[in-house]
Parts: structure tokens; C-alpha cells; sequence
């Protein structure tokens, strides 16, 4: 018998089926998306879907989706546009905590997009493919096998972004406390990269990124996959 074990990350603390979890990206990736006239016409849809969610899941987008209906659209475009654009520390994009705008970071956009194009995906030029709403909804609607496997292992980035939110006030930060709960809880590895990134943040050197550049709403079946 090999004295080698498998390590494999802990089970979530409270069970999530999959339909939940799938239905919590989903709705996850649309409502991180601009808050403009399509996404605030889909509210009452919205609301309808979080309502079948369990309470502990469910919860996370009734308080953002009750602050989208109250909110005038103006000041809700503002205030999205000062959370996750002008702060580096609420980047939509994952790979921007470690590696902020650097020629590394071009290696680990590889990854997002390989994992795209190998689900048989193609995607337009309009955003990068570690755009957070981009891997929701390819975990949601085209392969949760790999949309998880990416999600896990950006789970520290997600909670320090759900720390983040949460420190400014957001209501986006129950949002991602939701998507959070989908997850195995966090290990003392995650923690250990959680303080690291904190520490550090995002390092600092300009570069174009356009050649890794994606549209998050044109997911189309392959040539190769037909």
C-alpha cells in the first residue's frame, strides 16, 4: 500500500447540489455584470430564480438585488464603475491580484482560455478571460467541471475580493460570499495566499493584454466540436 496520499481539498461545510450551485453562478455572472438597461430589466426574472435557492445561498443576492431596485441607474453605474474599475483591490479579473499588469500575467490568462477553447468554446476579443462574470457563467452553462476547477483554484482571490466589497460597504460582497459558499471551505494554504495578496497587492508594470482578450456574452460552439 503507497504511503502516498491524494491531496484533495475539504468538502464543503454545508452541501450544495449541483443545480444550486450552477443557479448561484449563473445568477452570479449576470448580476457582476454592468448594471445597465438589460441587466436591470432581468430583475424580477433574477429574483424569481435566487428565490429557489436555500436560505444560506439565497440570502446573498437579496440584499444586492433589493439595493439594484432601489438605487437609481445612474448612481448604480457610477458606483460600479469606482468598485471594480478604479479600485485595484476589487479587479474583476483574477489573475490580477498576483500578477496586476505584468508579462506574467499573460501565462495565467493562457490557462482560462485553453480551459475554454478545450470545452470546445471560442470567444470574441471584448474582455480577458479571467473576467470573474466571464468563468461564472462558463461554470454555469458550458463545463462545471472545469469552471469549478478554475474557481478553486482562484478561491483565495474570491474571498479576498468578498473582503474587500465588504470593507467599502458593497452590496456586491454578499453576492460573493454566495458564490464563495459554493466551494470547499478555505484551507490554511488559502489563507497563507489570502495574507500574501493582501500584503503585496497587485504588482505594477503596463503591458498589452489584448491578444488574450475575450467577449464574456459570445459563448459558441467550436468548429472543432461540431
Amino acid at each position: 500500500m503507497s504511503l502516498l496520499k491524494i491531496r484533495r481539498r475539504p468538502e464543503p461545510a454545508v452541501q450544495v447540489c449541483e443545480r444550486d450551485r450552477r443557479l448561484v453562478w449563473r445568477l452570479a455572472a449576470l448580476l457582476l455584470d454592468y448594471p445597465g438597461a438589460d441587466t436591470l430589466a432581468m430583475l424580477d426574472d433574477l429574483s424569481a430564480a435566487a428565490a429557489q435557492l436555500p436560505d444560506h445561498l439565497r440570502t446573498g443576492f437579496e440584499d444586492l438585488l433589493a439595493h439594484l431596485r432601489a438605487t437609481p441607474p445612474i448612481d448604480l453605474a457610477a458606483a460600479y464603475v469606482e468598485t471594480f474599475d478604479m479600485r485595484r483591490r476589487a479587479s474583476l479579473h483574477l489573475t490580477f491580484y498576483a500578477y496586476g499588469d505584468t508579462r506574467k500575467r499573460g501565462m495565467a490568462l493562457l490557462r482560462f482560455k485553453h480551459a475554454y477553447r478545450h470545452a470546445g468554446v471560442e470567444l470574441g476579443d471584448q474582455e480577458l478571460p479571467d473576467h470573474l462574470p466571464v468563468l461564472l457563467e462558463f461554470a454555469a452553462t458550458v463545463d462545471p467541471v472545469g469552471g469549478e476547477r478554475l474557481l478553486g483554484e482562484h478561491l483565495p482571490v474570491l474571498e479576498l475580493l468578498r473582503l474587500s466589497l465588504s470593507d467599502s460597504g458593497s452590496p456586491y460582497a454578499s453576492l460573493l460570499g454566495a458564490v464563495v459558499a459554493t466551494m470547499p471551505p478555505l484551507t490554511t494554504a488559502d489563507r497563507r495566499r489570502i495574507a500574501e495578496l493582501a500584503a503585496q497587492g497587485p504588482p505594477e508594470e503596463e503591458v498589452g493584454l489584448e491578444p488574450f482578450a475575450m467577449d464574456p456574452t459570445m459563448f459558441t460552439q467550436s468548429e472543432g466540436r461540431r
